[in-house]
């Protein structure tokens, strides 16, 4: 059992004096990962073209990633809380980057899948030990604060200066450095984080293995993610689709009854059910699902509407990045001590929706200045703030033994938020554009008049998906505001989620 406060000396209660050093290891860690989730898409047609891999096959180069890392996600919580979080750390790092060099040596299409199949499970280790690091070093309301701003600030905006860091590879250089860079981010993150990182004492789960878990949660989650993958490239009435998703439903319906019955569920549902934890897991993945969707059409706009180069379409993100941060860490950090987390969360997603409601206004000529401009600034201000008191306090509360499985549910959330973002907010769109030509199709007599129809057409289907975009990112808001109850940090007590207050231990530095 971890020691609490009544019974550790003083000096055992000290905070780790190397914790900020640790944090930009861990930082550093979670970049790699995000930026994974975006760089790679940007090489994805050289090295389709590279590999020979068909037009059939190429979602696999995204897919394989996907559900590995979802399927895996909770299990790679479990263990980091079984083995210690450093450790799981240390490993998913060497892992992750063993595997990009693979998929930047990959000379066949299964060589290139296996790789991205073997990051994602990888990275379904390190990036719940990662977060669940910081949830056990810093304990302090305001260091907390300041600490999960930085690590918001690179979870929202990772994703984009991948997009950055995709074009120069791509274009300058060549399509395998898109993985081979990830190797010296791996070296240098493990390198420090074993040096460095000193995990807190008494906070590892010893129990064993809850086997029945482990197999239903990631079969429902690979089978829940590959239906929405599915149903972008399928349709939704596949039959496989369908299958997938009743599987789903099926297993993981399944997977809640047997964690209720086991000693030692892989998933603590107290970490589930506190109404607090709960309400950010669920804004939370609304939210990711309407960023994942723009991100993809702006960057379809940017490139085929507009005619930027892969170079010039990542420095357009510039201004959602500079948001990003800076509502992360200057208005989330400095009012996360001072206001209640859903007064933060609320008003953040709500000016994010604003943001993405100038966007409902793109056509063919908009001008970037004037409309994606201000757009963008508004949509990285509000999800930045937004984001900073989510990522805390997901793992808020939880006791220390549950950490690495409370903030696996964090990444859960956002990973098949972006499947249902990207299959949802696609099929919306190529909706929307279908009806569009064969609406305005018969007007157009000359071959320029129907290029330029079928332009409209494309800007028409991302401005329909973007309204519902926004009444998404509106939903977030509300549950924000209504479900989330906890007060600001250190003065209301978070609970367990089994109906009482639990004291939550204060763990001892291990020296």
């Amino acid at each position: 059992m971890p020691e609490t406060a009544s019974k550790a000396s003083p000096a055992s209660l000290a905070p780790d004096p190397g914790r900020w050093k640790a944090l930009v290891f861990i930082a550093l860690a979670q970049l790699m990962v995000v930026l994974d989730a975006t760089i790679v898409n940007i090489a994805l047609p050289s090295a389709q073209q590279d590999l020979g891999i068909s037009d059939g096959n190429r979602q696999w180069v995204v897919t394989a990633y996907a559900l590995a890392f979802g399927g895996l996600l909770l299990f790679g919580g479990r263990i980091a809380d079984l083995w210690g979080r450093k450790r799981a750390f240390v490993i998913g790092l060497g892992g992750f980057a063993a595997a990009s060099a693979l998929g930047g040596a990959a000379t066949t299409g299964a060589m290139m899948f296996g790789a991205r199949a073997l990051q994602g499970a990888f990275g379904a280790l390190l990036a719940p030990a990662a977060l669940s690091l910081l949830a056990v070093m810093f304990t302090d309301a305001k260091e907390r604060a300041k600490a999960f701003g930085i690590y918001g600030a690179i979870a929202g905006g990772g994703g984009a200066v991948g997009l950055i860091l995709g074009g120069f590879l791509t274009e300058y250089l060549d399509w395998r450095w898109t993985f081979f860079v990830n190797i010296p981010f791996a070296v240098v993150a493990a390198a420090g984080a074993w040096f460095v990182i000193r995990e807190p004492q008494g906070s590892r789960n010893r129990n064993p293995l809850d086997i029945p878990g482990v197999l239903l949660s990631t079969l429902g989650l690979v089978a829940l993610v590959y239906g929405f993958t599915r149903a972008e490239s399928d349709g939704w009435g596949d039959s496989m689709t369908v299958g997938m998703f009743v599987a789903a439903a099926v297993l993981l319906v399944s997977f809640v009854v047997v964690e209720a019955k086991v000693k030692a569920p892989l998933l603590p549902l107290r970490v589930v059910t506190d109404r607090n934890r709960g309400g950010i897991y669920l804004s939370l993945g609304l939210a990711i699902i309407s960023m994942f969707g723009l991100f993809l059409f702006l960057t379809y706009y940017l490139q085929i509407v507009k005619g930027y180069s892969p170079v010039k379409t990542g420095f357009a993100f510039l201004p959602m990045i500079a948001g990003m941060i800076t509502g992360s860490t200057q208005i989330g950090t400095r009012l996360m001590t001072r206001v209640a987390p859903r007064l933060l969360m609320g008003p953040g997603f709500l000016v994010a929706a604003v943001g993405m409601l100038l966007l409902t206004q793109l056509e063919i000529d908009s001008s970037y200045a004037a409309l994606l401009l201000p757009a963008m600034l508004l949509l990285g201000l509000g999800m930045g703030t937004a984001f900073m008191p989510a990522m805390s306090m997901a793992t808020q509360g939880v006791r220390p033994q549950d950490a690495g499985v409370a903030s696996a549910m964090v990444n859960t959330s956002q990973q098949v938020g972006g499947a249902i973002g990207t299959a949802l907010l696609n099929t919306i769109a190529a909706s929307a554009t279908t009806s569009y030509v064969a609406d305005h199709i018969a007007s157009a007599t000359s071959r320029s008049q129907q290029q330029l129809v079928a332009l409209q057409a494309q800007v028409h289907g991302y401005t329909s998906a973007i309204w519902f975009a926004v009444g998404i990112l509106v939903v977030s808001a509300v549950i924000a505001l209504t479900l989330i109850n906890a007060g600001k940090p250190g003065t209301t007590p978070v609970a367990s989620g089994e109906g009482a207050e639990d004291e939550v231990p204060v763990p001892v530095v291990a020296h």
